[in-house]
């Protein structure tokens, strides 16, 4: 349920096909994001999970599994 949540939310926001997006996919290489895109994205997530994400935490999440683990370890 949290990575169906999280491809939606990247699909939306980097317009990309969800069939291109995978645990191991990487935000920045695999699915074309900018660190503008990548603001946007946290603060969606933040938002949408009701967590919030520290810039040092941040930093370490580069795959869609790194985002996924990350929010099942802090709800």
């Amino acid at each position: 349920m949290i990575y169906d949540k999280v491809v939606s939310l990247l699909c939306d926001q980097l317009g990309v096909e969800e069939d291109k997006v995978s645990t191991a996919s990487d935000i920045f290489e695999d699915l074309g994001a900018d660190s503008l895109d990548v603001v946007t994205l946290l603060m969606s997530l933040e938002d949408e999970f009701g967590l919030t994400i520290e810039d040092d935490q941040a930093q370490e999440l580069h795959t869609v599994g790194d985002i996924v683990s990350f929010i099942e370890m802090n709800t």
